[in-house]
C-alpha cells in the first residue's frame, strides 16, 4: 500500500516540477513542497516498516516535518 502511494506521489511530484520548470511560474511551489513532505514521510514509514529503525528512517521523518513546516509557511506568508 505504501509503495503504491509512494509511486503515485512521485509521479505527481515529477509532473508538477516539470510544469514549474517549463512555465517558470512558481505559484504551485507550496503544493510541491507539501507533496515532497508527504513523500518523505511515506519513505520514512517504509523504512520503519522494514525494521530498519536506524538513521535513514528517522532522518526521512525529520526532513518531512521540516519540509511540511516550510510548505505551511509558504501557504500562509506568500
Amino acid at each position: 500500500m505504501l509503495k503504491i502511494s509512494k509511486a503515485i506521489i512521485a509521479v505527481i511530484i515529477i509532473c508538477i516540477s516539470s510544469y514549474l520548470l517549463i512555465t517558470k511560474e512558481f505559484e504551485l511551489m507550496p503544493y510541491l513542497m507539501l507533496l515532497l513532505a508527504i513523500f518523505m514521510l511515506v519513505t520514512g514509514l517504509v523504512e520503519y516498516q522494514r525494521n530498519r529503525k536506524g538513521f535513514w528512517g528517522y532522518l526521512s521523518i525529520v526532513v518531512s516535518l521540516f519540509i511540511l513546516f516550510v510548505s505551511i509557511h509558504g501557504f500562509f506568508f506568500n
